[in-house]
């Protein structure tokens, strides 16, 4: 359960109330809620100063703010997080706003680029906002990789290809990793790159890594051979070799050559197998995502929101990207579906162009 879902729960009815109808006031008008006005809008009849009390608490909680000494509240980034993750209720696209996708997007042009240059109009000129538009991915030699972390939970891979290209690609980074470990990812697999393209990378790795595992077998079998040491978990992604006699693992201290060398592979390994897993990520993604405020990494735009969401193609492999990008008083509720639908529209049309 994340830090905000346990706010929720731990919150009564009342403070939650006060918390939604203040979020939803600044989404739909832009302007502090006070309590005053919130006294006509409740479910339960309380005065202006019961409601003013809520407003301290969550204010204290780090989810409302008072811009002025005097005004109402409003919602603080961590308030709007815990609000689109926990209380936001995201409908079907509005029929109006469905037409006029389906009318942009509905021209018989077989031009990929043409298309999404649409996609791109339509998304602005429907949602006010800039739209945010990643084409599909391509297999072409690759110039240079970087990985950039967003959050804890999710990473862009810009790949620069040797065409001049530039194509970036939201995934899931394999749990623990850190901004430093992505960039020596990064520079392990730019020392390999060139003239490579993304599959080649992949099948470079796979082979170091059977090397590796080899190299390791070698070693260690005449330390297992002789009882000194046995395999845990062999053959799987935590496996150990350990040392008889001894409480301790083989990352421990230990004497001998074969021993330190054997570590040393073992450090090897586990680090190409991150490295693996980063190439493998890089070709899978969820829905539709939200980052708010200083969340937002990817436009260095700590004021602005991003709403976005991959596309797939008929094999539901991820081939690219599309998102709004907008004020934090986004009206998520409508963005996200017209998001989301967008998505599945241009991935249904490209993969039917033969481009996907």
């Amino acid at each position: 359960m994340t830090e905000g879902a346990n706010l929720l729960s731990e919150m009564n009815d009342r403070s939650r109330e006060v918390f939604r109808r203040v979020v939803e006031g600044y989404l739909t008008n832009g302007e502090p809620v006070g309590s005053r006005s919130l006294t006509r809008s409740m479910s339960e009849k309380v005065s202006a100063a019961t409601i003013r009390n809520v407003m301290q608490d969550l204010e204290y909680l780090g989810l409302l703010d008072s811009p002025h000494v005097s005004a109402g509240r409003i919602p603080t980034q961590r308030g709007l997080r815990m609000f689109v993750d926990g209380l936001l209720e995201v409908g079907a696209v509005a029929q109006e706003d469905r037409e006029k996708i389906d009318a942009t997007l509905g021209s018989s042009d077989n031009d990929v680029a043409s298309l999404l240059d649409q996609v791109g109009s339509a998304l602005s000129g429907i949602t006010r906002g800039a739209s945010l538009v990643l084409s599909p991915k391509r297999e072409a030699p690759i110039k240079h990789i970087e990985f950039v972390s967003l959050s804890p939970e999710r990473a862009l891979v810009v790949l620069v290809f040797a065409d001049g290209h530039v194509e970036n690609r939201l995934f899931t980074p394999p749990p623990g990793q850190t901004p430093s470990s992505m960039r020596e990812a990064a520079n392990f697999l730019n020392a390999l790159a060139e003239g490579r393209t993304l599959s080649d990378l992949r099948r470079t790795m796979t082979q170091d890594i059977d090397r590796h595992r080899q190299e390791i077998d070698v070693l260690a079998r005449e330390l297992v051979e002789s009882g000194i040491a046995i395999w845990e978990n062999s053959g799987t992604q935590g496996e150990r070799l350990i040392v008889r006699g001894r409480a301790n693992l083989l990352e421990a201290a230990t004497e001998g050559p074969e021993i330190e060398r054997i570590r040393s592979l073992f450090d090897d390994l586990e680090r190409k197998r991150d490295i693996a897993d980063f190439l493998e990520l890089t070709e899978t993604g969820d829905g539709v995502r939200i980052f708010i405020g200083s969340e937002n990494k990817l436009f260095s735009l700590s004021g602005s929101s991003l709403v976005v969401s991959p596309y797939m193609n008929a094999d539901r492999k991820i081939i690219g990207a599309v998102g709004v990008i907008g004020p934090t008083r986004l009206n998520y509720g409508r963005i996200v579906p017209i998001v989301d639908y967008t998505a599945q529209l241009v991935g249904r049309l490209v993969s039917e162009r033969g481009k996907g």
